[in-house]
C-alpha cells in the first residue's frame, strides 16, 4: 500500500515545459562553461569575464605547471647519445681575451751570457738588449684594450636608467608573478638575473580579453632586453624556482610603463 498519491496527467510537466527546461538547463552549462571552466582550466577567457573573475590567471598557471611537468618528464626519459663539452657564452669572451694576450705577449727565450774568447762573461754583450725582449709598446696596447672595454661597460651600465628594481626569493617549487601596466605600442627594458641556480620563466601579456605568450625559458640563469606592449594590458614575467634550494631573484625594470606590481 503506498502512503502517496500517483500524479494525474494534469500535474504531469507538458512536453513544451520539458524542452524547455532541457534548453534552459543547456544555456546555463554554456555560459558556465565559457565564463568559468575554460578560463580556469585551460587559461581561454572569450569574453572576458573569467579575468574580472581571476580565474584566468589560475587557468595560466595551471597550463603552466602542465608544460613544466612535460618537459621534467621529457628530460628525464631523454638519454643523450654523447656527451660533448660546450663552450657557454660566458667563456667565450674570456677565451677571445686569452686567446688576445697570447697573440701580442711576446714569446720567452733562455739566454745565455755571451762569453769572450777568455772564457769570462762579455759584460758588453750582457748589456746589449735581447732580441726577444717584450717591448713596452705591446704590454701597453693590451692595457689600453681592456681599460676601453671596461670603461665602454662602465658607460653602458650610466647610460641604462632603471625605474624600478625588485628582489625576491624563490623557496623549491614557488612561483611568482611581476607585471608592467603598459599602454600599446610602449617599450620597457629590462634585465633579471638569479642567485643560487636557473630557474623557469615565461614572458606574457594580458588585458582587455587578449592574452600573448612573448618568450619562454627553462633553466635559465639571466636574460636581459626590450619589452615592447602588443596591446593595452598588463606585461610582464612569471618565475618559477626548480632547484632543491632557495634562488633569490634581482629584477630591474626601467622605459615606458606605468607601474610595477607583483600578481596576486
Amino acid at each position: 500500500m503506498y502512503n502517496t498519491n500517483l500524479p494525474t496527467r494534469a500535474e504531469l510537466p507538458s512536453n513544451r515545459k520539458l524542452i524547455r527546461s532541457t534548453l534552459l538547463a543547456a544555456v546555463v552549462a554554456a555560459v558556465l562553461l565559457v565564463t568559468v571552466v575554460l578560463p580556469a582550466e585551460y587559461a581561454i577567457d572569450p569574453t572576458g569575464a573569467g579575468r574580472l573573475l581571476g580565474l584566468t590567471e589560475m587557468g595560466e598557471i595551471k597550463q603552466q605547471l602542465a608544460e613544466e611537468a612535460e618537459l621534467d618528464q621529457a628530460a628525464t626519459q631523454a638519454a643523450p647519445d654523447e656527451a660533448s663539452p660546450a663552450v657557454t657564452e660566458q667563456e667565450a669572451p674570456a677565451s677571445a681575451k686569452s686567446q688576445a694576450i697570447a697573440d701580442t705577449a711576446p714569446e720567452t727565450t733562455s739566454e745565455q751570457p755571451a762569453i769572450g774568447s777568455s772564457g769570462e762573461a762579455d759584460p758588453l754583450a750582457s748589456s746589449a738588449p735581447a732580441q726577444n725582449e717584450p717591448q713596452p709598446e705591446a704590454s701597453q696596447a693590451v692595457a689600453d684594450a681592456f681599460s676601453s672595454q671596461e670603461q665602454t661597460s662602465e658607460a653602458n651600465e650610466a647610460v641604462t636608467a632603471w625605474r624600478d628594481e625588485v628582489s625576491f626569493t624563490l623557496t623549491p617549487g614557488e612561483g611568482t608573478e611581476y607585471k608592467l601596466t603598459m599602454e600599446e605600442g610602449s617599450v620597457a627594458t629590462f634585465a633579471w638575473s638569479s642567485d643560487g641556480g636557473a630557474i623557469n620563466f615565461d614572458t606574457h601579456g594580458d588585458g582587455n580579453g587578449n592574452s600573448i605568450s612573448y618568450e619562454k625559458g627553462r633553466g635559465v640563469p639571466e636574460d636581459e632586453g626590450e619589452l615592447e606592449a602588443a596591446f593595452t594590458g598588463n606585461h610582464g614575467w612569471f618565475f618559477r624556482n626548480r632547484n632543491d634550494n632557495d634562488v633569490t631573484v634581482l629584477l630591474r625594470v626601467g622605459g615606458d610603463y606605468g607601474e610595477l606590481n607583483k600578481a596576486l
